[in-house]
């Protein structure tokens, strides 16, 4: 592991112009991978979803999140709150799935707690003298919404991290992405590690070679800019052609030039996305292992009124970028593994900018031992 942390404190001494890929260990380590666990994922702002997933009071979601069971839920004050998705009494997930409901019972022993996590009803034990029932209610989580984005932090120690997001919200601000709603949504799990997708994601070299046929017509390599990465966000414009016909409903408040492109955008870590006029695109991951990554992938869109065609042409077209990165990612796993492997340089900073500025990232958090 000190030799993946010597590669990463030295990037940080390095121009992009000079930027070199990461050894094998950054993806193949488990050591490495336990430390960005505790030291990432579990201290950082992980995102989780959208806020649109659970609209009206009673409307709830669960996940887990490395092992912790948690239950998101829209209270009657109209709230959103993340709580423990554990039961007080002997641990058992109170909620599963996603669903509606006026209150969540225990399917053990009918514990009872109501929207906002209070204890309501403990059978055949609220009368015990040293039972305190209103301290006995699910724990919340930290949680912050940015562009109707929902993150949480589980150590509730992470400091704000809008502010952190400062220099992104201007570039993205225009696409009121807050405004968007889910319009679909899968979660599965690829056999690659969580960086080499987020890599992947957020980097415009592959675009006319992987998806010649998808995503090259509209977004090529040649029209990626990269954009300089800041405390907590990294990114680059993936540029449309010029004769590219104008495609769905945009906002008014939209300039030409952001018509006209896409910002690509990551919030490590965890969670990369697109944002385009009429939709964007965003994928929440957290590692299972060095090998096996859990996504949430989805798409929103400018309003709910989008007809059925054009939603059904998005979808598919995500879609299949989607299951050519898959395939793609599942190689570049074995590669990785081969004692062979050793890194070579990066590409030019508009398509391979922004995984350095990933390294650079990873070296601040984990490079110091």
């Amino acid at each position: 592991m000190e030799s993946v942390r010597e590669a990463l404190r030295a990037c940080l001494g390095r121009s992009h112009r000079q930027a070199w890929g990461m050894p094998a260990g950054f993806y193949t380590s488990p050591e490495f991978l336990a430390l960005e666990v505790d030291d990432l994922f579990r201290k950082e702002w992980v995102c989780i979803g959208r806020v649109e997933e659970a609209a009206a009071p009673g409307d709830y979601w669960t996940v887990d999140l490395l092992g912790e069971p948690l239950l998101v839920v829209r209270a009657g004050d109209g709230r959103l709150r993340v709580l423990s998705n554990v039961c007080r009494h002997r641990g058992m997930p109170v909620a599963g799935g996603r669903g509606h409901a006026r209150h969540f019972q225990c399917p053990y022993h009918a514990w009872t707690y109501d929207l906002r996590g209070r204890l309501l009803r403990a059978p055949l034990i609220e009368g015990r003298e040293d039972f305190d029932q209103a301290g006995c209610g699910l724990p919340e989580v930290a949680t912050e919404v940015w562009q109707g984005f929902l993150f949480v932090n589980l150590d509730g120690q992470a400091p704000p991290l809008a502010p952190r997001l400062g220099g992104l919200l201007p570039l993205v601000r225009n696409y009121h992405m807050e405004e968007m709603v889910l319009g679909h949504c899968e979660t599965e799990a690829w056999e690659t590690n969580w960086k080499c997708l987020t890599e992947n994601f957020m980097e415009g070299y592959h675009l006319s070679t992987v998806h010649y046929e998808t995503l090259h017509p509209i977004t090529p390599t040649r029209l990626c800019e990269h954009f300089p990465a800041g405390e907590g966000y990294l990114g680059y414009y993936s540029r449309f052609p010029p004769d590219l016909p104008q495609r769905g409903r945009y906002h008014p408040d939209l300039t030409d030039a952001e018509r006209n492109c896409s910002v690509m955008f990551a919030i490590m870590p965890g969670l990369v996305a697109g944002a385009a006029g009429h939709m964007t695109t965003f994928i929440c991951m957290q590692p299972e292992s060095v090998d096996r990554v859990r996504g949430k992938r989805g798409i929103i869109f400018g309003g709910p009124d989008i007809g059925d065609g054009e939603r059904r042409a998005v979808v598919d077209l995500f879609e299949r970028t989607m299951a050519e990165d898959k395939v793609q990612l599942a190689n570049l796993r074995r590669g990785l593994g081969a004692r062979s492997f050793r890194p070579g340089p990066l590409g030019p900073p508009d398509v391979e900018g922004t995984v350095w500025d990933f390294y650079r990232y990873m070296a601040r958090r984990l490079g110091r031992g």
